[in-house]
């Protein structure tokens, strides 16, 4: 391990703390339109500190309907070399709604430090991370002794992410050539587990739909007409059942025709991670009782590699005090879809209707309503120069070997590889045990730090080897 970048950060490791906590005391939530102000207030911020540290080119993007994003730039120590890439890191400065009365054992937006955690809104998810990759910056000036880093630097961070992106495209489109790139690094990734150090190497793609089932214009009492009449809500809990089989398998048409699996050497690396059932059963998945799920893959595969179909919402008829002897006239689904690797999701809307009409019986009106065209599963190149030189910077800060792995969320990742035409890989270091959306989110300062170390021996390796 190069001492320098380890000296540099731990330098500053209590100045980060600092001025990480002043950051997370701005409740930027981009979903609540009362704190609309507050994500523009959190952008100003980041813009000033960027500046302060050195970065020749700071911009607050408020230029389109999205809410305010900040783009950096630093050219490399030698910008009239053409060899040296330009890496674009991304991340996002807006937080997911928090309040005391959620669970939260502290106000989430006073930030306080126990132990060697810094537990509050954004610690982890996504402000603590953007801090580290600023952390990184500097020690790795500091340890090079250079003026500008080793490699064509850039950072966005978007201030909508976690109210679903829906400007970015947009965004990306209004200024493509500043955002122009040779690879891109996100942040917003994390860990199996302090002691099972990963990289992320692939994100699940998601589609979104509401069922609407229709019978009567109105309830209707069911001692006249029960029995008489289809009930919507008994017939969209049958469409509900019939999802998916005995062994598991969703049985929308189509659903695993374009899915492909993961290569051997990837499910052996995830065999060969920790995995403790009862501990991941009690702590990551909240005290759920027993995993469940298709039939003949691991808990990790089933995140990770298999495409899944899951019911968010089942609402229908009465459901206030005592009863209601009715028919109703609706009922509601709302069933979130999410992809693996080469899965397109207009195909799979495609199939999720042809489902939907098949499960309809006479006397039922169906609607299908898509929350929008779906997001793409995004899978990285293991074996790229990015990827290997990411685990191999991890594993210099960690004094591990980091092992590939994938998450089983989404995000915004294959738009911004699509749109940038330029390879994407990760760097975070988030734990599930972190709560990230969640009461008492965390992060562990120690990991912040040595992420700040990572991203310091990235800059220098990239700028050695290219992308």
């Amino acid at each position: 391990m190069t001492s320098t970048e380890a000296d540099a950060v731990a330098a500053r490791a209590e100045a980060f703390v600092a001025d990480l906590q002043e950051w997370l005391r701005i409740p930027s939530i981009s979903a609540d339109p009362g704190h609309h102000g507050d994500v523009a207030r959190s952008a100003a911020w980041l813009a000033e500190r960027l500046r302060a540290e050195g970065w020749p080119q700071v911009e607050v993007w408020d230029d389109t309907d999205a809410l305010p994003a900040v783009f950096a730039s630093w050219p490399a120590a030698d910008p009239a070399d053409p060899t040296v890439p330009t890496v674009l890191v991304y991340g996002h400065h807006d937080v997911q709604p928090a309040d005391l009365a959620d669970g939260w054992s502290h106000p989430p937006f006073e930030p306080e430090v126990v132990g060697e955690e810094l537990r509050g809104r954004g610690a982890s998810d996504d402000k603590g991370h953007l801090a580290m990759v600023r952390l990184g910056v500097a020690a790795h000036l500091a340890a090079t002794g250079a003026d500008g880093p080793a490699v064509h630097l850039k950072l966005l961070a978007e201030g909508e992410e976690e109210s679903g992106s829906a400007h970015l495209d947009a965004l990306l489109a209004a200024h493509r050539d500043a955002l122009a790139c040779d690879a891109i690094v996100v942040t917003d990734t994390g860990m199996v587990g302090r002691d099972a150090p990963t990289v992320c190497t692939g994100m699940r793609g998601m589609v979104d739909t509401e069922i609407v089932f229709r019978g009567a214009s109105v309830d209707l009492h069911s001692g006249q007409f029960g029995g008489a009449v289809p009930n919507p809500v008994t017939e969209l809990a049958r469409l509900v059942a019939a999802l998916h089989d005995d062994d598991g398998r969703v049985q929308v048409p189509g659903f695993y025709d374009d899915v492909r699996p993961p290569t051997d050497a990837e499910r052996s690396a995830w065999a060969a991670l920790p995995f403790d059932e009862p501990a991941w059963l009690a702590t990551s998945a909240a005290g759920a009782q027993a995993t469940a799920g298709e039939a003949g893959w691991s808990t990790y595969e089933r995140l990770w590699a298999r495409p899944t179909a899951e019911v968010n919402g089942l609402h229908g008829g009465y459901d206030g005090p005592g009863h209601k002897t009715i028919v109703p006239h609706s009922a509601i689904a709302k069933l979130t879809f999410r992809l693996v690797a080469d899965q397109d999701p207009a195909r799979v809307l495609d199939g999720i209707r042809a489902f939907v009409e098949a499960h309809t019986p006479p006397g039922i009106t169906a609607e299908v309503i898509a929350g929008g065209p779906g997001v793409p599963p995004l899978i990285c190149d293991v074996d790229s120069t990015l990827v290997t030189t990411i685990r191999e910077a991890m594993g210099a800060a960690l004094g591990a070997e980091v092992l590939p792995a994938r998450e089983g969320g989404s995000g915004p990742e294959a738009l911004l590889a699509t749109e940038l035409d330029a390879p994407l890989a990760f760097l975070g270091v988030m734990l599930p045990s972190d709560r990230i959306h969640a009461p008492d989110e965390r992060a562990v300062v120690p990991l912040l730090l040595a992420g700040a170390e990572a991203t310091a021996h990235l800059w220098r390796m990239l700028g050695d080897r290219g992308v």
